[in-house]
């Protein structure tokens, strides 16, 4: 039946970690692999320890139960001792262990994200056609004829300035304005600008330039 089948399970489980559980524990432990109902699990502990196959203890509300310990053969001290030894070396050979785990795992990250040769070998015939593209170009400009005149140059300055501050000014002006109106307008500043319909220079994604 699904119950002997249930109890001959985690008899099992119980003999072979030899540690106490909680029928949680136990049903937690097992749900994956052998699919156990948590109900089967409690009454299927429960049975066990009646027929005394596994050993009950109570603590306040919660059940804990264990392989029954008189089925294992006594440990010596010297036993003891020696699996104690065994422990420390094999908690030791793991920490050395991880320890490589995370240096290989650091240098499996780095090479993944590093170019491989023939990435580096594309990116460097990219990048010298893109050089010589530009060679070409400062050729064209060092031997064209139509170069600005100083005067014409300074002019477009002195324009570009006047623009520049007349902006600035502009900006300003609108923006205590709005300021003013702002301060006993109900909505927020966002509602506004959609409202009255103003378009800012951060909408256009553009700032004044430093002259």
């Amino acid at each position: 039946s699904s119950m002997k089948n249930s109890a001959a399970i985690i008899l099992t489980y119980l003999n072979e970690k030899n540690r106490p559980y909680s029928a949680q524990d136990v049903f937690g432990n097992l749900q994956k692999q052998h699919s156990l109902g948590k109900t089967a699990v409690v009454k299927a502990m429960e049975q066990l320890a009646q027929e005394g196959k596994i050993r009950e203890k109570v603590y306040g509300k919660q059940k804990i139960y264990f392989a029954d310990q008189s089925q294992f053969a006594d440990v010596s001290d010297a036993d003891l001792k020696e699996m104690d030894c065994r422990i420390t070396e094999l908690s030791s050979q793991v920490q050395t262990v991880s320890q490589d785990c995370r240096r290989l795992d650091a240098e499996l990250k780095e090479l993944n994200s590093s170019l491989t040769t023939a990435e580096m070998t594309s990116q460097i015939q990219e990048l010298r056609a893109e050089c010589e593209g530009y060679k070409e170009r400062l050729n064209k400009i060092k031997s064209a004829t139509n170069h600005v005149t100083p005067e014409e140059r300074e002019k477009v300055y002195k324009e570009r300035c006047l623009f520049v501050k007349e902006w600035k000014k502009r900006k300003r002006l609108a923006s205590d304005m709005m300021g003013a109106i702002l301060e006993g307008y109900p909505k927020s500043k966002k509602q506004f600008l959609e409202e009255v319909g103003i378009e800012t220079d951060e909408d256009h994604k553009v700032a004044i330039p430093n002259i």
